[in-house]
């Protein structure tokens, strides 16, 4: 049975932590930034703690020790909206947008997604930018396993709430015998990579403000800029390889960063023996020389090198999601927004920060595929489907190719739905791309922000950035009638 008064206090989590990061974001305003907007943070945060000391207070009787798991993906999914609203509150007054606007520029940057309704980043306030690259980092690994990582409360239902957070099929293995710990530990790996990344930036040449910005959102897969050139602004080649590094870690599995952590140098062979890992990175391979290669024959750049590195720094960027920018896609050829497209569904690896269908499920998906055309030849034949040398059962292809279909379904309806609204083909399919894998940039009138869109097509929007990142079973599980029932 739905305890829903559980679930409101649950959500006191999520609310007191916005309302602690917007506090704190305000003394950086005062403090360190001195860019006299720190009363845009201060009026915000103590609103939101106000409601969560009232939550807490009303709802202190209810106990969290065995969280239900219909009551965990009502929690999982009302996390992303609620904390995407509350983040809106800064935006809203530091910008001047309207709230709709507001409210998908934070749930973009909550879930990852890096698409934008902002212009003139260069002259906003830096503690505003700060805010804005820091939400991104903070959704990366996601603000539901934060929560499992702070509320020693949750040891019996905390693995129900981090199963209906994590993406990808697979969600059983566990780094400790206490979700807890589990989450400690993934959040300490997301930080050490983050901090090694922003080292890497302010080495090859960016600001401490701007490495640590881009570290944020680099390592989250998030794709959000403090500058309207995003990555280019720096014009170096250097920074594009560092940025890719990190991109392709923060895409892979952190579950398998850790192991390799524990092991210590020995533990790198881990990555060549992970398959999902191993393939993900030939992959990249692939297809960031194809489009290199296509580039330099078109002539759209003057040299194979340069081809080469824009080529696989856009492949890298679509397929973790990121959504970096560092050229001007509309002058490159017209086949390579739909290349770049492809690489966005592709997705990054299970139990990361990317979005897209996942490694693992497009692997699993070919097998399925290859089996079927093997099983035409030898009709009798018992062909298992095998990954990291294991059999996958049946419940576990079944659901793939549910999601892979759901994916197609989904990404039809909303494009027309967005056509509905007044947008062209192309300009509704390349923001549903962009939005229900994470991803960011779109092609066609949402090529340089999504300001086109109206009010309607942005909280559709909204919605398909909430359904990408949760993976849509655990949005669209709720909208059964038998959900609900006792």
């Amino acid at each position: 049975m739905i305890n829903p008064k559980s679930t409101v206090r649950l959500l006191s989590m999520p609310i007191l932590w916005m309302g602690i990061v917007q506090f704190v974001f305000g003394l950086l305003s005062l403090f360190l930034f001195n860019d006299h907007i720190s009363k845009l943070f201060f009026g915000p945060a103590t609103a939101i703690l106000f409601v969560s000391f009232l939550i807490s207070f009303f709802f202190r009787r209810e106990t969290l020790d065995n969280v239900a798991f219909r009551e965990a993906l009502i929690f999982a999914t009302l996390t992303w909206v609620v904390t995407g609203i509350l983040g809106a509150l800064p935006i809203y007054s530091v910008t001047g947008v309207n709230f709709t606007d507001a409210v998908f520029e934070s749930i973009s940057a909550l879930t990852t997604t890096g698409a934008t309704i902002l212009s003139g980043l260069d002259a906003m306030p830096p503690s505003f930018l700060m805010y804005r690259q820091f939400l991104q980092w903070m959704g990366g690994l996601g603000v539901v396993i934060f929560v499992v990582a702070v509320l020693p409360m949750l040891n019996v239902g905390g693995m129900r709430l981090l199963k209906a957070e994590t993406p990808g099929p697979i969600k059983d293995d566990k780094l400790s015998p206490r979700i807890t710990k589990t989450a400690h530990y993934l959040w300490g790996v997301y930080l050490s990579i983050t901090a090694l990344c922003a080292l890497s930036y302010y080495v090859s040449g960016m600001s401490l403000f701007d490495a640590i910005g881009h570290s944020f959102t680099t390592v989250s897969t998030g794709g959000f800029s403090t500058h309207d050139a995003s990555m280019w602004y720096f014009e170096s080649h250097s920074i594009l390889m560092i940025a890719n590094v990190f991109m392709l870690l923060g895409a892979i599995n952190f579950g398998l960063h850790f192991r390799v952590f524990q092991r210590g140098a020995k533990g790198v062979k881990l990555y060549i023996q992970d398959e999902e890992a191993r393939i993900f990175v030939l992959i990249v391979l692939f297809l960031g020389s194809v489009l290199g290669l296509y580039l330099y024959k078109t002539e759209t750049y003057p040299s194979l090198a340069s081809s080469v590195s824009f080529a696989l720094f856009h492949v890298v960027s679509f397929i973790t999601s990121t959504g970096y920018g560092a050229a001007d896609l509309g002058a490159w050829p017209a086949a390579t927004a739909l290349f770049l497209v492809f690489c966005a569904y592709l997705g990054g690896c299970s139990g990361s920060t990317a979005g897209g269908n996942k490694i693992i499920r497009d692997i699993i998906t070919f097998k399925v595929i290859r089996r079927e055309i093997q099983q035409l030849s030898h009709p009798r034949a018992v062909i298992p489907i095998r990954y990291q040398n294991k059999a996958v059962s049946s419940d576990v292809t079944n659901a793939i190719m549910a999601f892979m279909s759901l994916v197609v379904l989904t990404t039809v309806v909303f494009t027309i739905l967005m056509m509905m609204t007044g947008l062209d083909f192309w300009t509704s399919f390349t923001a549903v791309v962009a939005c229900i894998n994470v991803l960011g940039p779109g092609f066609g009138d949402v090529g340089s922000n999504f300001q086109p869109v109206s009010d309607i097509g942005i909280w559709l929007l909204n919605l398909a950035m909430i359904l990408g990142r949760l993976e849509y079973f655990t949005v669209l599980a709720m909208l059964l009638p038998h959900f609900w029932k006792i």
